[in-house]
């Protein structure tokens, strides 16, 4: 499978993954969604920032996925993961505040991200609001 992150592109993760920076893509969740149980280790993500192109990919070497989440096991896992996860010490609180209504998490543990050749996709059947689109193939929904 090839999966498509869309990401939020004010937080500016994108750059981090390609910088090494981000080394995890985490998906937090109020009830199970795509990519859970969707995804495995030597998949490839393509990632784009809202509103722009795909430029980057990366193979995924790992995923944890947890549930019944609440705000202490939240805590505990921003607190073993933020780092990696591309978060700053400082805005732990912040992501705590979004995340305490949160059942749960999946963590993409990234390896080789690259720069590609820009490509546009067709989110047609994904839904407007899709962040994460996991398809058989990447080329079945480039524009």
């Amino acid at each position: 499978m090839d999966h498509l992150a869309i990401m939020k592109k004010s937080w500016g993760l994108t750059d981090k993954i390609l910088s090494g920076e981000k080394k995890i893509e985490s998906r937090w969740y109020s009830t199970r969604r795509t990519p859970w149980n969707n995804i495995k280790k030597g998949e490839t993500v393509y990632f784009k920032d809202s509103g722009g192109p795909a430029t980057i990919k990366a193979k995924v070497s790992k995923v944890l996925q947890f549930e019944g989440l609440n705000p202490k096991r939240i805590k505990i896992l921003l607190r073993k993961y933020r780092e990696d996860d591309g978060i700053e010490k400082e805005k732990v609180p912040y992501f705590l505040k979004i995340f305490r209504n949160k059942k749960y998490c999946i963590l993409i543990f990234l390896k080789d991200p690259k720069k590609i050749k820009p490509f546009s996709i067709d989110k047609k059947g994904f839904g407007n609001m899709s962040s994460w689109i996991s398809v058989k193939s990447i080329k079945n929904i480039i524009l």
